[in-house]
């Protein structure tokens, strides 16, 4: 990777949970493909959950608590 790479990485990872969401989103759209199309469910349920998000109304978990209750799930599992 170029050292142009690195540092806007470094710089990204360094903002608060809600920048770093909002940066992921925008690049995300960057990539995505406006040849395809969602079926009316699809995207009644995408708007649904968006709204859910920006109301409050579900909760969002930051992926280090998310990664630390699966590991142990699975150390209890074994």
């Amino acid at each position: 990777m170029t050292a142009t790479y690195d540092t806007v990485l470094q710089d990204a990872l360094s903002l608060s949970l809600e920048e770093r969401s909002r940066i992921a989103t925008r690049l995300i759209e960057s990539v995505d493909d406006d040849d395809i199309e969602l079926s009316p469910a699809w995207q009644a349920e995408i708007e649904r959950r968006i709204e859910d998000m920006r109301s409050g109304k579900s909760r969002r978990i930051p992926h280090e608590e998310v990664m630390a209750e699966m590991r142990e799930l699975i150390v209890n599992l074994k």
